[in-house]
């Protein structure tokens, strides 16, 4: 059978297939130990493995693989059960498309059309039959199956099953792996032996693609220290990237409480599905390529070629549809791309059938011309109803004519279309680029470096006449060697705003930044206090920044944001990097880039944790160990490229380097992301090599870098002297040599411009999952740091009761929506209470660890100590307050023990307890439970002993007075000597007396360590 073409790694896949037929483009291999006698100790091994898998998962024993001379790729495009199936395919190869590859003339086009062909067969054969859903009969066995297997609670949802194999030791164990909601698992029973694992999504610290010695490609989850291999997938990418969306799901909804509580779709954990997991991940990474709103989903994909008319050529690639936009990217993703609003659109055609060809038709009077697409009178039709588009022959001749009017009118037209309309501008909104104000350009008075400025300009009005202007350009190779050269200052603030995709933001919410800046006007917030604070430390040497007009409107932009977001609200290097950009973009303009940086581009850079930016720093890191394998041998320590290049990150080079070189470096990374940042990175280290090898401390490696940053300049900037920031030039005693910016930017590029999109993309994806576990390691050992001054239980049990203390939070996080440990979980919250449980968990695990756990009336003991504990009335107990109850009841003095007691047995811990239900006895219910902890929670105020309150010894739950509770009580008993029928004061003494014994023969009760381990039901 055909197979959609996907790269195989051969690294050491020649262990495991013997070659067969070869030719010029392509290789036919059999996998060892089928089909042969002998075939030595690998031919052994292999057949073993393969003979353990069932149908489902079985590897094909013979396969095609496409390559190109010269080439160490190759693709997979074909496989079959037997020889005749196989021979049949390699035939069909020989006659129809060896032949026709020699008229190309170089490889990326011969894999482009070899690509194309065999989609185009796949398509064929699957013409006219209909994708079925999974069997939902299997699927209803397989649910059954692992429910029996694993025992987890019945809201856990099944996702999806694979046959696989786990690697136990050397030996691979064939079974079942099961992809549910909240946990990974695995299930084998060969010849008696029985595995079983489990594995939390939340707890995995690193999931990956692998391949070794005997596996070619394998899947590697890392979780508390201890490696598991997965193998032997009919389909790896598809169990990878299930695994990956599971993994990533429980970290947001888990750990990152300000994204779970945006994102509808991770609000209900039941609704997670298959094909729901794979279309969120094709829609991200759609709008991440395309800079897209963070509202648009993917919805349809189709494979087709798009009419490139200034190069005469139709260049294949693939349509992407949202519910606002018709995007194309070229197969290589970086030939041609084009995004078309649909708002944009006026005419949507079916103009040539025998080419099953599409024409879109934008105000912009410019026609795109899509062929080959699939169900193309279809598509029309959505398209048409999507946009309410319709065939017009005035239009179109309107776009013809267009098409052949001179360059000169063409560009007319196009500089005079508004990039965004805007409605209700607020009058104290600037509407001029600070640069325009305070740097004009003299037209008269042209020197050398103003005619080099206006050459740029002419380069880039002349790619304006051939690829369009405005959102829906042509993005090409030559776009990207512009970049390379820098935006003129003119055009920077107009091709900020369109490749960063804020302009599609700012044309669908036409005044809403000037309503926002009147709204935000006089708001007083810890975010406006530090955004005061430190206005004047933003690009303090510029003039723009000293006068009140710069400060105004940087005030404005920052606040209206931070009114905007209050989750990310402000944070530092947000206002260098917005100072730069009010240089050359209108007020309203940079905040809509400030939007796309903060909330698209650079994703979690700006909150609490700079997760995002640890994120990156960590995709740095393996990127170096990549291409700079010399630095990261002689560097013991990698953390010191995270904290040398934090503020690279963070502020995209803007606070190390002149400002006049710096926004060379904005330019390239508003047209290719975050990619930009890391290959700039790498030349820099790799630009300093032989200086940072000699270093001996990160003290001397700081300084080189420093320095050489210092003698970065460009020679191009029509920037006056007053502006420019760079030192390096001016100084005849530096001894580093002058460094172009351009020079750097083109250097990087060629050195590592090979670093993929995709690439990145999936090194961050992994990346978030061990900084997330890192900064929950940091978590629990500031925590157990903090505690263990407080409490005698050792090291070692303190970070037993820890875990189990966070795995109780999490469970009931698992498979509750409203869980108030889940709605009150917020990461910037102090170390301690990060964490915390409320009674129904506190009374499990009162029942596993208290040696007070033993009586009748255990739930009451359980209520009583809770409310004792949540001192602060919401409910809730943090992971200090928890231990230092064990603390006493192990390690406390008699005394302290007998206090303990005596607490339990008065207000506001003490409350009467009877189960509404006589059957339960002394077993109180989960509702029960919740209810009798919430008494008296509400404010004092609220109730009728209010006066009685404020008498009270504690006074609303502060520090207890016993002396004075006891004084208390004894003036009580005197006036009420003559009632001595006093039941409900009785049964507490009573209750008192009964536990105080208990405690005399349990004072000696064993460690925390013991009961730990203990079994439950002893």
């Amino acid at each position: 059978m055909w197979l959609k073409p996907e790269e195989v790694l051969l690294k050491n896949a020649l262990k495991l297939w013997v070659l067969e037929r070869s030719n010029e483009y392509f290789v036919l291999q059999r996998r060892r130990g089928y089909g042969e006698e002998g075939g030595g100790l690998a031919g052994l091994l292999v057949g073993t493995l393969d003979a353990v898998l069932d149908s489902t998962s079985k590897v094909a024993p013979f396969r095609i693989l496409h390559q190109t001379p010269d080439s160490q790729v190759y693709w997979s495009i074909a496989c079959g059960a037997n020889r005749e199936e196989i021979t049949e395919h390699w035939d069909w190869l020989e006659r129809n498309v060896m032949k026709t590859l020699s008229v190309f003339d170089s490889n990326e086009d011969i894999t482009s059309f070899v690509q194309g062909k065999i989609r185009g067969l796949i398509a064929e054969e699957n013409k006219g039959s209909l994708n079925k859903e999974e069997d939902p009969e299997k699927f209803r066995e397989a649910h059954m199956k692992f429910e029996k297997c694993f025992g987890l609670a019945e809201p856990e949802k099944l996702v999806t099953y694979y046959s696989c194999s786990y690697w136990k030791g050397r030996m691979p164990c064939q079974g079942w792996l099961y992809l549910s909601t909240n946990f990974l698992s695995f299930y084998s029973f060969l010849l008696g032996a029985e595995i079983k694992l489990i594995i939390a999504w939340d707890e995995i610290s690193k999931l990956e693609r692998t391949s070794n010695v005997i596996l070619t490609e394998s899947i590697h989850v890392c979780s508390h220290g201890e490696d598991h291999y997965f193998s032997m997938f009919m389909h790896i990418s598809e169990t990878f990237l299930l695994m990956e969306q599971l993994a990533l799901y429980a970290v947001r909804r888990l750990f990152d409480k300000e994204t779970f509580e945006g994102d509808p779709v991770l609000h209900d954990p039941l609704q997670i599905t298959k094909r729901g997991l794979e279309s969120r991940a094709h829609s991200e990474q759609f709008k991440a390529f395309f800079r897209l709103p963070k509202e648009e989903t993917l919805q349809e994909v189709h494979e087709c070629f798009l009419w490139v008319p200034f190069s005469h050529y139709n260049t294949l690639g693939k349509m992407c549809i949202s519910e606002n936009y018709i995007c194309f990217a070229s197969q290589d993703g970086s030939l041609c791309s084009i995004i078309i609003p649909l708002r944009e659109v006026v005419a949507v055609e079916s103009s040539d059938p025998a080419n099953k060809a599409v024409s879109i038709s934008t105000k912009g009077m410019k026609a795109f011309r899509f062929s080959e697409v699939r169900d193309f009178e279809l598509l029309v039709m959505k398209l048409r109803s999507k946009c309410g588009a319709s065939s017009s022959p005035q239009h179109v001749a309107n776009v013809e004519v267009a098409a052949g009017s001179s360059p000169d009118s063409l560009l007319d037209y196009y500089q005079g279309q508004p990039m965004a309309s805007h409605k209700g501008n607020s009058k104290t909104v600037s509407t001029e680029a600070l640069m325009t104000v305070f740097h004009p350009q003299d037209m008269e008075n042209l020197d050398s470096k103003m005619l080099k400025e206006k050459m740029k300009e002419q380069s880039w009005n002349i790619l304006f006449i051939e690829c369009g202007r405005g959102v829906s350009m042509f993005r090409t190779r030559k776009t990207r060697d512009l970049l390379v050269k820098g935006i003129p200052e003119v055009l920077r603030g107009e091709l900020w705003l369109l490749f960063s995709g804020a302009v599609n933001d700012m044309a669908t919410n036409p005044g809403y930044y000037a309503e926002l800046v009147e709204r935000s006007l006089g708001t007083c917030t810890l975010a406006t206090d530090e955004i005061e604070r430190d206005l004047r430390r933003s690009l303090p040497e510029h003039p723009a920044f000293q006068s009140d007009t710069g400060i105004s409107a940087l005030r404005r932009v920052l606040t209206a944001y931070a009114y905007r977001n209050p989750k990310i609200g402000y944070c530092q290097a947000m206002n260098i990097l917005t100072s730069v950009l009010l240089l050359y973009a209108k007020e309203e303009e940079a905040f809509w880039l400030l939007v796309a940086v903060c909330e698209r581009m650079l994703p979690d850079y700006f909150n609490r944790r700079i997760i995002g930016a640890l994120v990156d720093q960590g995709v740095f890191e393996e990127l170096i160990r990549e291409h700079l394998p010399q630095l990261t041998e002689h560097m013991t320590d990698m953390t010191f490229f995270s904290s040398v290049s934090l503020s690279w990150f963070l502020t995209l080079f803007i606070s190390v380097l002149p400002i006049e070189s710096a926004v060379n470096v904005v330019d390239c990374f508003f047209y290719d992301g975050i990619k930009v940042i890391l290959q700039l990175g790498l030349a820099v280290l790799d630009y300093n090599m032989d200086k940072l090898l000699t270093c001996k401390d990160d003290a001397e490696a700081v300084t080189v870098l420093n320095r050489f940053f210092d003698s970065i300049s460009n020679k191009d900037s029509p920037l006056p002297p007053t502006v420019q920031q760079a030192s390096g030039a001016n100084d005849p005693k530096s001894q580093h040599p002058n460094v172009d910016i351009t020079d750097l930017i083109r250097e990087s590029n060629e050195k590592y411009g090979d670093i993929r999109f995709e690439d990145v993309e999936s090194m961050r994806r992994q990346n978030r999952l061990y900084v997330i576990q890192t900064l929950e390691v940091t978590t629990k050992q500031n925590v157990l740091r903090v505690i263990s001054q407080d409490v005698k239980i050792c090291p070692s049990d303190l970070d037993d009761l820890y875990e189990l203390f966070k795995k109780e939070h999490f469970l009931s996080c698992y498979w509750s929506m409203n869980s108030p440990a889940l709605k009150h979980h917020d990461p910037s919250l102090p170390y301690l209470d990060q964490y915390r449980i409320d009674c129904q968990q506190f009374r499990l695990l009162h029942h596993l660890l208290s040696p007070w756990a033993r009586c009748a009336n255990k739930d009451s003991l359980a209520l009583w100590t809770f409310r004792l504990l949540d001192e602060n009335l919401d409910g809730l107990i943090n992971f200090k307050e928890f231990a230092s109850v064990l603390n006493t009841m192990y390690y406390g003095s008699f005394t302290h023990k007998l206090k303990l007691l005596f607490k339990l047995h008065i207000p506001p811990a003490f409350t009467e307890v009877e189960s509404l239900s006589p059957s339960k006895g002394a077993q109180l219910s989960k509702e029960e439970l919740i209810h009798f902890s919430l008494l008296n929670v509400s404010s004092p105020g609220d109730s009728e002993d209010e006066g009685t309150w404020k008498r009270s010894p504690d006074k609303g739950k502060g520090k207890l007075d016993i002396q004075a509770y006891l004084k208390q009580w004894q003036d009580e008993l005197l006036k009420k000597e003559e009632n001595i029928k006093d039941l409900p004061r009785m049964s507490q003494v009573k209750s008192f007396c009964a536990r105080t014994f208990g405690v005399v023969q349990l004072g000696g009760a064993g460690l925390v360590g013991d009961v730990l381990h203990m079994d439950q039901g002893s």
